[in-house]
């Protein structure tokens, strides 16, 4: 089994916390994009970044300095956003954290794919973000299908807890030998499960900890999570798609 997850926009340093392990399977290709990057404008970034002055200040800076190979992060320290924050590696044991190296992959319009333990630096990059780079439109035809075949190399369960616009970078390109089941966390509104994005990322980090904690490797023990006041409703889901609702609403 493999579960990918989404990267967040907020990142940090952390030498100290964690030992890297290695380097990103794809870091030939990260420097195809830095060096894309480097190449514009600041006014062509801050328009591809879709940020605010401030933002646009502090990764120009990060990019003008970039260095893909020292002082780097492992990239689940790395990312600071919602979802991390509830997955909360930092105090994970050791077996928790040998299953996050085994089966946890982050995707990312910049690194591709990554271990969560693999080096990084601070980036900003989304997936969606119309960047022409060899050729390509846009990092979707870039990475075409080298994540899905890397995944397919590591495993035939696929287990989706990333957002759509990352995990449209790897679904279609993937065999059909390959199983891909998307995991939808909602409350009811007007007689049907509405998603909201906070608290969709809060249970995403919070189903990453709780296969940790029970080395879940099996596709059907994942409807046993009821965490944060969710659960399986069967009624709703299909093989390839699990929803949980949260009690109470």
């Amino acid at each position: 089994m493999r579960i990918i997850i989404s990267p967040a926009k907020k990142m940090a340093v952390d030498t100290d916390s964690f030992a890297v392990d290695g380097l990103p399977l794809f870091l030939e290709r990260a420097q195809r994009l830095k060096a894309a990057l480097q190449e514009m404008t600041p006014a062509e970034l801050q328009a591809l970044w879709r940020c605010n002055d401030a933002i646009a200040r502090l990764n120009l800076q990060r990019l003008s300095s970039m260095d893909l190979r020292r002082r780097l992060t492992p990239a689940v320290l790395s990312y600071e956003g919602i979802q991390y924050q509830y997955m909360a590696p930092r105090v994970m044991d050791t077996a928790q954290l040998d299953y996050l190296r085994e089966h946890l992959r982050i995707l990312s319009g910049f690194y591709g794919l990554l271990g969560p333990f693999h080096g990084v630096t601070p980036y900003r990059l989304e997936m969606q973000a119309r960047l022409p780079v060899d050729g390509h439109r846009d990092l979707y035809q870039f990475w075409g299908g080298d994540l899905a075949r890397q995944l397919a190399a590591e495993t035939d369960f696929v287990l989706n807890l990333a957002s759509k616009e990352y995990s449209r970078a790897v679904e279609p390109h993937l065999p059909k030998a390959v199983r891909f089941l998307t995991c939808t966390f909602g409350q009811w509104k007007e007689g049907r499960v509405v998603e909201k994005g906070t608290m969709c990322k809060m249970a995403r980090g919070q189903m990453v900890r709780w296969l940790a904690e029970n080395k879940v490797t099996n596709w059907a023990d994942i409807q046993a999570f009821d965490q944060l006041g969710y659960r399986f409703q069967p009624e709703l889901s299909t093989a390839d798609h699990h929803v949980f609702v949260k009690a109470g609403t």
